[in-house]
């Protein structure tokens, strides 16, 4: 038996729909409310199956417990209630309440029993965050978000496929460990691994998230690549070809993310460098690497949502995105500096910070897997991570040459946001065991040795030194990078579009060739039956009889031969 309990997302959507339907005075007051009863509702789900409901037929399981779970739901909610402590003020209603319902999807993501379920809320999501990057008014953001809801319609139908398939061939859409081992297994791999944003079907993240509103990308940034770590770490733990895959999005984010101009740009890719630590330590499959995965997933919600907040404070209050029009802005913004620079340094993983504690259980883990070169490739694309988001963010953003721009801090809803999640950031790598006492598996780790914090200030500040000596080759101007969304966006446009002219240009080739053919036929058969044509005149009786003659005999030869 199970106890009855009710679905901690229900009541996220409730409060999303409320918060469209109630007067603008209540709705602040509803859009902080949802998110912490959520939470407390999330810590009343005990462990199992506690809520099945029957449809078609099928009996789906609405809500599982379980740590991981908890894990994942609980960091969630917490992001619910301060992205919408930093859009209190500033974001439309209709942002607002589809932001919640987005998160309202991760969370049914996160209890959802059954595959079915999963999809379910993984579409709820996918459908509500593309309505938060429209709500970023212009259109760009239009256009981008036509293209992302574009790219995860395809994920979702992917996904589609190899879930029935699964349920036809196994008969079970039970959420467990599965192997690579057929069509049906690799359709749903692919179609967690499109919401991961890995390449080369990864270029809808840094292509939506920076046109969305200043507030939007904050929701955005969250959510939809996280639920996919968590669906991977459930479904293909161990699957070594997720190593791979993860270390390809590590460098892949970085090096687009050093190219970037645009602020928004280089944190988006940054999510796209910290998923693939994400994935490589559930590819290794191992406790202590999934632990690290988990907390990665955790620690990095709060530090990519406070990067995003700093960057959408600049946006908001400058109106300008681009690095090389902005600098100088920490003698008017000095609390968003600091919160940018705290953001940044637990990014990079530096100690007393959240991602000093999270990040080494995956790179520890990759050690005790016996997986050396692994191992190695982590640690110096840790220095990467350094040099993108650790230094070029705030250096270029609020350091550099100074714009001339004095912008203030943002509004106090969007401080306190930003302060709340910086406080965090510290709390949990002062404070470690806050976390790891909510892993899904015992934690054997001591992050603060000598050996490891000194080699982490080691490394951290070597890479320091490589981006201030490189700093003229560092410096952004007006360009465009080219991602792998330049096949299908441009490349294969193109081939469309001259494949479509190629075939009108035959059409009308054929076209004029037919009146010509027929210009042709019909002189030809005016000169045969026209006025004065060889068989329009009057022939001689004998000239009549000569030719049935002829054809007499012609008709005689052809039948006995």
């Amino acid at each position: 038996m199970f106890e009855l309990v009710f679905p901690p997302a229900f009541i996220m959507i409730l409060g999303a729909l409320l918060v469209a339907m109630a007067r603008p005075a209540l709705r602040p007051v509803l859009a902080l409310a949802a998110p912490l009863v959520t939470l407390y509702a999330v810590w009343q789900v005990p462990d199992g199956i506690q809520l099945t409901v029957e449809f078609l037929g099928r009996e789906l399981q609405l809500v599982e417990g379980g740590p991981l779970r908890r894990l994942f739901a609980t960091v969630f909610s917490v992001m619910a209630f301060g992205g919408a402590l930093f859009a209190l003020r500033q974001a439309r209603w209709q942002e607002m309440s589809a932001a919640m319902a987005y998160a309202a999807g991760a969370i049914g993501v996160s209890f959802a029993g059954d595959l079915i379920v999963m999809f379910l809320f993984w579409e709820f999501m996918a459908l509500f965050s593309t309505v938060v990057v429209w709500c970023g008014g212009t259109e760009g953001a239009r256009r981008a978000g036509i293209r992302y809801a574009i790219v995860h319609l395809v994920g979702g139908i992917v996904l589609k496929i190899g879930i029935e398939g699964l349920m036809i061939h196994t008969g079970s859409v039970e959420i467990r460990a599965l192997e690579l081992g057929g069509f049906d297994t690799w359709m749903v791999f692919i179609g967690i691994l499109v919401n991961a944003a890995a390449p080369p079907i990864g270029a809808w993240l840094a292509d939506a998230y920076p046109e969305s509103s200043p507030t939007g990308g904050v929701f955005l940034s969250a959510f939809t690549t996280k639920t996919a770590v968590l669906a991977l770490i459930l479904l293909f733990p161990g699957t070594e070809l997720l190593v791979w895959i993860g270390l390809w999005m590590v460098f892949h984010g970085i090096i687009y993310a050093l190219l970037e101009n645009d602020m928004r740009r280089i944190l988006s890719y940054s999510i796209i460098n910290q998923v693939g630590f994400m994935l490589v330590g559930v590819g290794i499959g191992t406790e202590m690497a999934l632990n690290g995965s988990a907390a990665h997933a955790f620690t990095h919600i709060i530090y990519k949502a406070l990067l995003f907040m700093s960057a959408g404070a600049v946006l908001y209050q400058t109106g300008r995105r681009r690095c090389s029009d902005l600098g100088g802005l920490y003698q008017s913004m000095p609390f968003t500096t600091v919160c940018g620079i705290i953001g940044a340094l637990s990014i990079s993983a530096f100690p007393l910070t959240s991602g000093f504690v999270s990040k080494s259980l995956t790179v520890a883990g990759a050690a005790g897997g016996q997986l050396q070169v692994v191992y190695y490739l982590l640690v110096a694309a840790s220095a990467g991570v350094f040099l993108h988001a650790g230094i070029k963010y705030p250096w270029f953003v609020f350091f550099q040459k100074d714009s001339g721009l004095r912008p203030a801090d943002p509004p106090l809803n969007m401080r306190l946001a930003m302060g709340l999640f910086a406080v965090l950031c510290i709390a949990i790598g002062v404070f470690p065991g806050i976390l790891y006492g909510l892993l899904p598996y015992p934690v054997d780790y001591v992050p603060y040795t000598g050996e490891h914090v000194l080699s982490q200030l080691q490394l951290l500040l070597f890479a320091g030194l490589a981006f201030f000596l490189m700093l003229p080759l560092m410096q952004r101007t007006l360009t465009v990078t080219l991602d792998f969304d330049w096949i299908w966006r441009v490349a294969l446009f193109r081939v469309a579009v001259g494949a479509l002219a190629a075939g009108e240009a035959a059409a009308a080739s054929w076209a004029r060739a037919r009146e010509a053919a027929g210009a042709w036929m019909g002189t030809r058969v005016a000169l045969l039956f026209g006025a004065g044509g060889v068989f329009s005149r009057s022939w001689a009786i004998g000239t009549t009889a000569l030719w049935l003659a002829l054809l007499l005999s012609l008709y005689v030869l052809t039948h006995y031969l």
